[in-house]
């Protein structure tokens, strides 16, 4: 059977509600305890969870809404359970509804007092709140001040139960608890006078709050264990359920968020120190948590939590759209080979051995990538919604780290240069990024991307293509490791490298043979010079 849900009243003074934002869609099952909505009330933003469960049939107040307390919030029910008699007010049943709810509020209708317009200035008179969608009446379970004390806004006045479960009010006021006008174990109505909080010696004998259903004097039932683990919300916070302690008298405080992150965690409440008021255990108290070591004290560490914030720049504003577009748009997939990189040493140590002449790996492996799209011509292409473009030319770009983010200098025609012009190329061209005097001509028009972080001892990784690029090379670091060579086992050089590709443009079988190519040209870096 289909429930209906309304508005609730979620501090003492609400009249309306806006949600802020829906946690669930129609359609979408609810169990007991899941977070419905985020409801903005006249005090802060609390979060508003589910009762009931079932399938969520209708949503009554739409993100951004504002309704009046009691107002159609949503209704839960079986999947497929027809609620049109709910939703259309002229049905005979929806007008029966209408009038039992009508009447159930008139009976929840405080009588205005007729000393009213004789409160002081500066007096708050707290009523019992609703606290719940379904609640009609509350047990005041523990008063956790008493009157005649301090209050501050935020404090914690009383655990009230509900039909529901036992929440812990808070005060929205700051003053002196002058009266409290419900006892522990009674129960009232909700709006019957809780409590009066104002200045301190303010006479407040005279103000009064009657409902018309007086207050009923019953004992706190024992409370339940609480099936649900609800999320805290500023004004109503269900408490925590007890874990066992040495002294089983002695109730242990913490907020749900508290508890629910202690159970991931499994870490016993009881051994926690609680740092809120009255020793309530919150949040962060679980974060700081350091379990004790052979009966020796546990130190939580205290801190404060700050953040510095840093405006973005243009730069990388403009990194992040264009590497966010490149995500999200082009399929990428990642091949990765290990390559020997002996030969390559050798001939690095070779040619470098040559007076004024100095090449880095990067510089070989550059030459490599240029020379195996000229044998794979679809990897330097790019997609476009009409047609795919394959490039005659051959332009690779190169990352280059800079203060602000990640510049890439192009190199043009980079297949018909050597070794050494590509080492001076991207020499000059590192040096204008870094400085900041760098063209964009010079980043403008890249093919092809080599990223490598191989300096930085990094193994391996993977990187985002460089749109409109089809395909992206990530080059880690050389390391010396066993290796197998001619059936027995040696000390050898390997650097792994790894191409992502764009898989509108470039098939597994096209990045597979560009690779074959390219560890062809590193292992043997003599037919580069072919």
């Amino acid at each position: 059977m289909a429930t209906l849900i309304t508005m609730p009243r979620l501090s003492d003074t609400m009249e309306e509600g806006t949600v802020a934002s829906w946690l669930k869609s129609v359609g979408d099952t609810v169990g007991e305890g899941d977070i419905l909505a985020e409801i903005e009330t006249d005090k802060a933003t609390m979060e508003f969870e589910s009762f009931h469960e079932g399938t969520l049939l209708h949503i009554g107040i739409a993100e951004g809404e504002t309704a009046n307390v009691d107002a159609l919030l949503a209704i839960i029910g079986e999947k497929g359970e027809d609620i049109s008699m709910h939703l259309n007010p002229s049905s005979p049943q929806a007008s029966s509804d209408t009038t039992t709810e009508e009447n159930t509020q008139q009976t929840q209708e405080v009588e205005p007092s007729s000393q009213a317009a004789a409160i002081p200035e500066g007096v708050e008179v707290i009523t019992m709140p609703r606290l719940s969608d379904t609640m009609e009446e509350g047990t005041v379970a523990t008063w956790l001040k008493k009157e005649g004390d301090s209050i501050q806004e935020g404090d914690i006045l009383a655990e009230i139960e509900t039909d529901k479960a036992t929440m812990e009010f808070e005060s929205f006021y700051t003053g002196t608890l002058l009266k409290i006008g419900i006892q522990e174990g009674e129960t009232a109505l909700v709006d019957a006078l809780l409590a009066i909080v104002g200045p301190k010696g303010t006479d407040v004998s005279g103000i009064s709050l009657t409902t018309k259903a007086a207050p009923v004097a019953t004992p706190a039932p024992e409370p339940a264990p609480v099936k649900e683990t609800p999320v805290a919300t500023p004004a109503a916070r269900v408490i925590a359920e007890a874990a066992p302690t040495s002294n089983p008298s002695q109730r242990i405080f913490a907020s749900p968020l508290a508890k629910k992150m202690a159970t991931d965690k499994g870490i016993s409440l009881q051994l926690v120190k609680g740092s809120g008021e009255n020793g309530r255990i919150v949040k962060s108290d679980i974060e700081n948590y350091q379990p004790s070591t052979l009966g020796v004290a546990q130190y939580t560490p205290v801190g404060v939590e700050s953040f510095e914030e840093i405006k973005n720049s243009q730069m990388r504003k403009t990194i992040a759209k264009r590497l966010g577009e490149s995500k999200f748009s082009a399929p990428h997939y990642y091949l990765t080979i290990e390559l020997d990189m002996d030969n390559a040493m050798a001939s690095r140590a070779a040619i470098n051995s040559a007076p004024d002449v100095k090449i880095s790996y990067n510089d070989m492996i550059v030459k490599a990538c240029a020379m195996a799209l000229r044998k794979h011509p679809q990897v330097n292409s790019q997609w476009t919604d009409g047609m795919m473009r394959i490039a005659k030319h051959i332009h690779v770009g190169v990352a280059v780290a800079v203060d602000d983010g990640l510049l890439v200098p192009v190199l043009k025609f980079a297949d018909q240069m050597s070794f050494s012009q590509i080492g001076v190329h991207v020499k000059e061209l590192a040096g204008k990024a870094r400085t900041k005097k760098i063209t964009p001509q010079e980043m403008d028009g890249s093919t092809f991307t080599v990223s490598n972080l191989g300096m930085f001892g990094i193994k391996e990784f993977t990187s985002i293509i460089n749109a409109p690029n089809s395909a992206i090379l990530s080059v880690g670091a050389i390391i010396q490791k066993p290796v197998v060579k001619n059936g027995a086992l040696a000390v050898g050089n390997t650097m792994t490298v790894t191409l992502a590709c764009d898989h509108r443009t470039v098939d597994g079988a096209t990045g597979a043979k560009f690779l074959q190519t390219l560890r062809n040209y590193i292992e043997n870096p003599v037919t580069m010079f072919v």
